[in-house]
């Protein structure tokens, strides 16, 4: 394996993590304010489709970004009536999400473009264009430095780069600011919030806001990526990035780590579609797992104990 084969899956990498990224720090944000999010799954797809068709109708994918981020807001804002006003079961009102996007992006698909669910293809506008940094080309040719410059920082789409940035932002708003100190309270103790005279409610409203914008962004990634929508393109991407949030100990910093693993594992799979040990040859479809077995093992807590928001899933209600 040579250097630029290394960088290219390592291109190939962050390109597949920046989804799984966003939708990670989507779930930090709704779950250390004691909401667990299982419906990341179906605002991803919403996202997604909502985002392919305007970006098609319209020619530009900043349009379809809007509309993406507006779809997933009002999946956030559904979870949000059903388990913080309601005070229903979140894990049944996430799960009953997500049927409703799988179920409501193929009707609604079906019915605007006839082409089984999917969208047209998107070309031009209707898509992120790379983004090239300065002296990409130049420096393309000092050894090391230059291949990696060029082919792995630089290239990648807006998207991918407000990803990033998102991470520090996100460490800097929770641990650093006064709504973050009452944000991660309200997922730790919300009567202690709530004797402060800081609404509980409004607080985890305000989490769901944050968690339906950063999904919101995942899906229009997903789509301009794939140049259009497909039925169930998320591929249980939502159930991943919660994976890697528990793996990540619902951390900002550890969430990126955790998601550029995924990434790896993906783009190994799609890279390699069968290895060769020996006379033995791994199966393409081992491959295609890989990420999926990581979930599972994480799941299963073989990467040590994680513990999550102490009030994580527990509706509040006001003492009397």
């Amino acid at each position: 394996m040579d250097y630029l084969t290394i960088l290219q899956i390592l291109d190939s990498t962050v390109r597949l993590a920046t989804p799984l990224l966003l939708t990670c720090l989507a779930g930090l944000f709704s779950e250390r304010a004691g909401i667990v999010d299982i419906g990341l799954e179906g605002k991803l797809l919403a996202a997604a489709f909502m985002s392919g068709a305007v970006a098609y109708v319209t020619g530009s994918i900043w349009l379809g970004l809007l509309a993406g981020v507006a779809a997933s807001l009002a999946f956030s804002m559904l979870h949000g009536l059903a388990s913080i006003t309601f005070k229903g079961d979140q894990l049944i009102s996430g799960v009953a999400l997500n049927f409703l996007a799988a179920g409501l992006t193929v009707v609604i698909g079906q019915s605007w473009f006839a082409l089984g669910g999917r969208t047209p293809s998107l070309s031009g506008n209707g898509r992120f264009g790379e983004w090239n940094l300065p002296f990409s080309d130049a420096w393309s040719k000092i050894p090391v430095f230059g291949p990696t410059y060029n082919e792995l920082i630089s290239g990648h789409t807006a998207l991918t780069y407000i990803a990033i940035l998102a991470v520090p932002v996100s460490w800097w708003v929770l641990y650093r600011t006064r709504f973050g100190l009452r944000l991660r309270a309200v997922g730790e103790n919300p009567s202690a919030v709530d004797t402060a005279g800081v609404s509980v409610v409004r607080l985890r409203y305000l989490a769901l806001v944050i968690a339906g914008v950063l999904c919101g962004l995942a899906g229009t990634y997903l789509a301009s990526l794939a140049a259009g929508f497909v039925k169930d393109m998320s591929a249980g991407r939502g159930y991943i990035a919660l994976a890697a949030l528990i793996f990540a100990k619902w951390r900002p910093w550890y969430a990126l780590s955790a998601t550029l693993l995924f990434g790896l594992l993906e783009a190994i799979g799609n890279r390699y579609q069968s290895i060769a040990i020996g006379d033995f040859v791994i199966p393409v479809q081992f491959m295609q797992a890989l990420p999926y077995i990581l979930t599972v093992v994480i799941l299963a807590g073989f990467i040590g104990k994680a513990i999550p928001p102490r009030a994580g899933g527990t509706p509040y209600v006001k003492e009397r």
